[in-house]
């Protein structure tokens, strides 16, 4: 052990002590904080290794506090998207088995539950993650629909599905609700045409055949500018027999086709979808002919079309801008064209609108969760596969009906109302080859997600290696440094003693 000490009353004396007492309180400092300095230049050679570390270590805590809240946002939407097809399974179910009996709004028991699940399926898409819209883009402080109340019924002044329902309804049914249809029977010859060139309303005609032997029929084709399309059967040639058909098909105003087959009989009078007809008389057989098909037209556009008319003015509706029937309220009859409803029409999407929200909407929310690592789990509620749920759930639960107490068949029309209606909610509500579905979002989700937590994965490992590195440069050794302040203690003890010797030390005492 070196004792230190000094050769006389110099300054060397005191800056030995002094030098000593610094490093017992440098090392006594390091035992209690456990680093080797408070100071990058305490590290020597280190320090610019351990400003890297920690520059690294920084960074790499804000990938995992981003990483946190973009977990958390993926979890809570992925319960709004669960739900979505919970709601729509539902649905599904309802039109599927539902009865055909009217509660006293017109409505059934399945169309309840579809009133049900759409405000549940609204308030899922106007679900929040701390101050953030989930489905409304980048407009995070928006919800991203209107209230289902104002949805359905309106808000404001303006119109809500119900009110566009009943207007599309009066235009596609049209005057004496032959379906905007206009049908002749001239000499021998039944002819079927639309009442206007191009009109989005009624039926379409799409195409006729007969068995009738002799009978010429012509198909509708590109009419002359200005000429609504037509098509004629002649019978002039016609030998028509007990059983002969002539089928018409149409196309509604939901895109599906109906078809309407008459049957020639000699019974009277002639059952419902039936035509006598006079083998030598075919002018005869043609006023028949037209009688029923008037007949048949207008059953179909009391039943079915009403449940493709609802389905259409959900179209209308749902679209951006809303579409409207032109001419204002009271609606016409013999409206010919839509126009843009926006001024007087509820607008349901309230989020961000993008040009295509099918590929822009998981844009609208990006996280850096690595250095090389980008995730997107942005969303708009009106996005196709949210649009098509809504609509088809507002639809089911928008429309009401009625039994016409005047009309001997009121109840069958009722009837074919109801089931035109559940077998177009169940069929759009499935998911379909080649279309965007909830699934489809939930799994995009998914992807996002599992990025996220693989790069938290990385980045743990990283952060301890870095740690470790970090604590190997700035700690000490608990045990290295007591035995560095016993052994500087006992040095400053002796030097001490020594020193104090000295300075006692006289002549007389040195002899």
């Amino acid at each position: 052990m070196t004792i230190e000490g000094v050769s006389g009353r110099t300054s060397y004396l005191g800056t030995s002590l002094i030098n000593i007492r610094t490093q017992l309180d440098t090392l006594t400092q390091q035992l209690a904080s456990g680093r080797k300095s408070d100071t990058y230049s305490g590290l020597g050679m280190n320090s610019a290794f351990a400003t890297n570390l920690r520059s690294q270590l920084s960074l790499l805590s804000g990938y995992q506090n981003t990483q946190s809240n973009v977990t958390t946002r993926i979890n809570v939407a992925n319960l709004s998207l669960q739900g979505l097809i919970k709601m729509r399974t539902e649905v599904q179910s309802a039109a599927t088995g539902s009865s055909q009996v009217l509660n006293a709004n017109g409505q059934t028991a399945g169309q309840q539950i579809g009133y049900a699940s759409f405000t549940q399926a609204i308030s899922m898409l106007n679900t929040q993650s701390a101050d953030r819209y989930l489905f409304s883009g980048r407009s995070i402080d928006t919800p991203a629909t209107a209230k289902a109340d104002d949805i359905l019924n309106g808000a404001d002044g303006k119109d809500g599905l119900k009110a566009v329902i009943d207007d599309r309804l009066i235009a596609d049914q049209g005057t004496g609700n032959m379906g905007r249809l206009e049908t002749d029977a001239t000499g021998s010859v039944v002819t079927v045409g639309e009442d206007f060139v191009d009109s989005p309303f009624g039926l379409k005609i799409s195409r006729i055949a007969t068995s009738i032997a002799g009978a010429v029929v012509t198909q509708p084709s590109v009419p002359a500018p200005g000429t609504p399309s037509s098509e004629t059967i002649d019978l002039a040639a016609a030998t028509p027999k007990e059983g002969d058909t002539v089928t018409f098909t149409f196309t509604l105003p939901d895109q599906t086709t109906e078809t309407i087959q008459l049957t020639a009989t000699s019974e009277t009078p002639p059952p419902a979808g039936s035509f006598n007809f006079d083998a030598s008389d075919p002018t005869v057989t043609a006023a028949n002919m037209k009688a029923a098909l008037d007949s048949s037209i207008q059953t179909l556009v009391k039943g079915p079309m009403v449940a493709a008319s609802a389905m259409a003015a959900g179209e209308n509706f749902f679209d951006d801008p809303p579409l409207r029937v032109a001419g204002g309220s009271p609606v016409s009859p013999t409206a010919t064209a839509l126009v843009d409803g926006s001024a007087n029409t509820v607008q349901w999407y309230t989020g961000e609108k993008l040009a295509n929200p099918d590929t822009d909407a998981r844009g609208t929310a990006v996280a850096q969760v690595d250095g090389a690592v980008q995730v997107r789990y942005g969303a708009t509620a009106n996005e196709s596969a949210f649009r098509n749920l809504l609509q088809n759930m507002a639809v089911y639960a928008a429309v009401t009906t009625t039994v016409d107490p005047n009309d001997p068949a009121g109840q069958n029309l009722a009837n074919a109302q109801i089931s035109a209606l559940n077998e177009r909610v169940n069929a759009n509500l499935a998911v379909k080859a080649g279309a965007t579905s909830v699934e489809d979002i939930e799994a995009q989700f998914a992807g996002s997600q599992a990025a996220t937590k693989a790069a938290s994965t990385r980045q743990a490992q990283t952060t301890s290696m870095a740690q470790t590195m970090l604590d190997q440069i700035e700690g000490i050794d608990d045990n290295e440094v007591a035995a560095k302040i016993l052994a500087l203690q006992t040095s400053l003890q002796a030097s001490y003693q020594t020193t104090a010797s000295l300075y006692q030390l006289n002549l007389l005492k040195f002899l």
